[in-house]
């Protein structure tokens, strides 16, 4: 799986709003488009490492792993982000091997890759199925991806959750496995810092934005929706009650949206329970995601009962606190929100659509060529549709983090493509048509 930490809804924001970072932004869309539509064949198996951990540079390019420059065991290097990769590292494995008793992702001890510097002025972090990625940030609204240790392990645990449960990554399935990867990326946090849980802040992704940017963090678990309002990035989009379930098509089902729901369930058991995360809420949230009760497709419900049975004496807090954002434990997720349901571009004849959405925050852009018009990308659109039959294209499920591709080609019925199953011809065409102006802006 590929799994990206800032979610491709606020990389667009960024890249249609003007700002000094939209050209960076764009950038990062487009490479994360490039890179991860070539990963499945060479990501079969993680690579051997010699030790609990590796830390590479890609040297601001895209060859992975790159450099290794420093192991387990090693001293400081001097680099910000390697030392702050490694001392996140470090700090995560300790997380779940000591208080979960889980030996790396995999729990059977497999050395950890990663690597730093990746690309240029890169806005973003993912796990890919085999290493764990960060850039350096714009330097203008984002700082380096390896300076808030919630990243790590929010990425770390996205291959737990691989490796366990196997979440699918759409629907209520999908924004459970995004909410996973935020409860032990806050159990880390709050590890850390020393804090119980009526001293934490909730925040996920802390530290990310320059100052300037009116952000708090990328999301936050006790009051989704509340982590940013600024006018590059848009509203903080999250919800956290079933009453405000975003029925969409986009972000594989709203994963990244809905992910506030069983956010702050969580953190409604945790200050239940009291005490300590991560000896708390989040021994009984990781005795359910290995307990083998969850099926790949669970929904909301079935979290909610698996967490309940885990619970012991605490039963009634955690399924008090479900209760609270409209998840029935013994139930049924059934949405009861008005978000509105993506529709498909209205494409006539001689038009070319292409909807992209997904990513770590969901966020949703179409790109439109009139095959017709002036459009100076209307040659090389026109010769990649020529023959093109999307009906070819086999059925598969979107990963984690990684973007869906809704192609509409001249009035003929929309065809969804996940981004791991996008071959040179479609990757180009959705390259082209989602490009920007001259400035780089998304269109």
């Amino acid at each position: 799986m590929t799994c990206l930490f800032v979610p491709p809804y606020l990389l667009r924001r960024i890249a249609e709003s003007g700002h000094p970072g939209a050209g960076s932004s764009n950038q990062t869309l487009r490479v994360d488009a490039g890179v991860r539509g070539r990963r499945a064949a060479r990501l079969a198996a993680p690579p051997v490492i010699d030790g609990a951990w590796l830390v590479h540079t890609a040297d601001n390019g895209t060859v992975l792993p790159g450099e290794p420059v420093r192991a387990a065991g090693e001293p400081a290097v001097g680099d910000a982000a390697v030392d702050e990769a490694a001392d996140g590292i470090a700090s995560t494995l300790a997380l779940f091997a000591e208080e979960f008793g889980r030996a790396s992702y995999d729990g059977q001890g497999v050395g950890v890759s990663l690597t730093v510097h990746y690309e240029k002025d890169y806005d973003n972090a993912f796990w890919d199925g085999a290493h764990l990625v960060f850039g350096d940030g714009d330097g203008r609204v984002f700082d380096r991806f390896t300076t808030a240790i919630d990243v790590l392990a929010h990425e770390f645990t996205h291959a737990v959750t691989e490796s366990t449960a196997a979440l699918a990554y759409e629907g209520q399935p999908g924004a459970l496995n995004e909410s996973v990867s935020d409860v032990f990326a806050s159990c880390l946090k709050q590890r850390v810092l020393g804090q119980t849980v009526d001293q934490a802040d909730w925040l996920i992704g802390e530290g990310l934005f320059l100052p300037g940017v009116q952000a708090r963090a990328l999301r936050d678990m006790a009051a989704p929706g509340t982590a940013y309002d600024d006018p590059v990035l848009g509203q903080d989009p999250q919800v956290g009650h079933m009453d405000e379930f975003v029925d969409t098509a986009d972000d594989n089902g709203g994963t990244h949206i809905n992910s506030g729901i069983p956010n702050r369930a969580f953190h409604l058991a945790a200050l239940a329970i009291g005490g300590s995360v991560w000896q708390g809420a989040g021994q009984i949230w990781y005795a359910a995601l290995t307990s083998g009760r969850l099926a790949a497709d669970a929904d909301f419900s079935a979290f909610a009962a698996a967490t309940v049975a885990a619970a012991g004496d605490r039963a009634e807090a955690v399924g008090q606190a479900w209760l609270q954002v409209g998840v029935d434990p013994g139930g049924e997720s059934v949405p009861t929100g008005t978000g509105a349901a993506a529709s498909p571009t209205d494409v006539p004849a001689g038009v070319v659509a292409v909807r992209r959405s997904g990513g770590f925050a969901g966020r949703t852009t179409v790109g439109v060529v009139d095959l017709d018009g002036a459009d100076p990308r209307a040659d090389e659109v026109r010769d990649l549709v020529s023959g093109l039959d999307l009906r070819r294209v086999k059925p598969a499920l979107p990963k984690p983090d990684m973007f869906t591709y809704t192609f509409e080609i001249c009035g003929a019925d929309p065809v969804a493509v996940p981004e791991q199953h996008l071959d040179a011809r479609l990757h180009r065409l959705a390259e082209v048509v989602l490009s920007g102006t001259e400035d780089g802006a998304t269109r």
